[in-house]
């Protein structure tokens, strides 16, 4: 109760300080219109005129959610104005762009615990690679992706498969730090054991190293499967894409209606959630397995 009572709290605080905003940065168009009438503007036609503009400098909180519940309610899911399919379309790119950022963080992690060459050659660059801005490098992604035919080759839209490795790009590096500090965590009196029975390096890993890197593994997917959500809808903004959360809020600026946008956000956001509430679920199941309490 006292955790609710906390998270209400804080929840209340951001609504009262997001309404507060709002009549802040919408009431320049108020006082505008206000001019151009020849009246003047009082309290309440202040806090009522920054309510419910069309283009909103800050949307209030209910329009947001207005806009949103119509987006998810009110049209077919297959519609290209529902907000279903555009997170479903973004969704899909967030996923395949984990797995192959997963598997890429996994295999690296392993290859520079088993090799110190590794770990000099390979930590650095993948230290280096997330200093560059994804904005940056995602139009480079996407040109090179529809130059080398990619997706024609896989079966698959370009357009997959350049935000798929966005997506990876951003969510690898969480798993690979997330991987190294697991697979380094047990003790050296049990490494020794291990090695006073004659165990060999593949068994090293399998009975000691991969089961108490499995904590540091999910708290890293928590992360990335986040990292790969914005990785995908980054790599629908310089594709053109009409399909996504990411096209979503890109309509939303270029027509110049905030509401659009910031639906599409929290759309993205709730999106993000339950993805990372799947993976505590998947968590929690895989440590119950090993027999670990929570």
């Amino acid at each position: 109760m006292r955790n609710a009572g906390a998270i209400l709290g804080v929840l209340l605080l951001i609504l009262v300080l997001w309404y507060l905003g709002t009549i802040w940065l919408n009431a320049a168009w108020v006082y505008d219109q206000a001019a151009r009438a020849g009246t003047e503007v009082g309290w309440r036609d202040l806090v009522f005129g920054t309510m419910a503009q069309e283009r909103p400098v800050l949307p209030p909180p209910h329009q947001v959610l207005g806009e949103l519940w119509q987006g998810v309610t009110s049209y077919a899911v297959t519609s290209k104005k529902s907000l279903v399919y555009h997170g479903y379309v973004t969704l899909t790119a967030t996923f395949w762009g984990f797995v192959l950022g997963t598997g890429l963080g996994i295999v690296m992690a392993m290859g520079i615990v088993r090799s110190r060459t590794l770990d000099l050659g390979l930590m650095p660059w993948a230290i280096i690679s997330q200093t560059v801005p994804i904005v940056a490098i995602a139009p480079m992604i996407v040109v090179l992706s529809n130059s080398l035919g990619l997706g024609d080759q896989l079966g698959v839209s370009n357009r997959l498969v350049s935000k798929t490795i966005i997506a990876a790009y951003l969510s690898y590096f969480p798993v690979l730090v997330g991987m190294i500090k697991g697979l380094r965590s047990p003790d050296p009196m049990q490494l020794d054991l291990l090695h006073t029975y004659g165990a060999s390096v593949g068994q090293g890993f399998a009975k000691l190293r991969l089961p108490a890197s499995v904590p540091y593994l999910f708290a890293s997917l928590k992360v990335g499967i986040a990292a790969s959500l914005v990785g995908a809808i980054v790599g629908e903004l310089p594709t053109g894409a009409v399909e996504g959360l990411g096209a979503r809020m890109l309509v939303g600026s270029q027509f110049g209606s905030p509401v659009m946008v910031w639906a599409a956000l929290f759309a993205a956001a709730i999106l993000a959630g339950v993805l990372i509430l799947v993976v505590r679920a998947i968590e929690s199941v895989v440590l119950q397995g090993m027999g670990v309490r929570s």
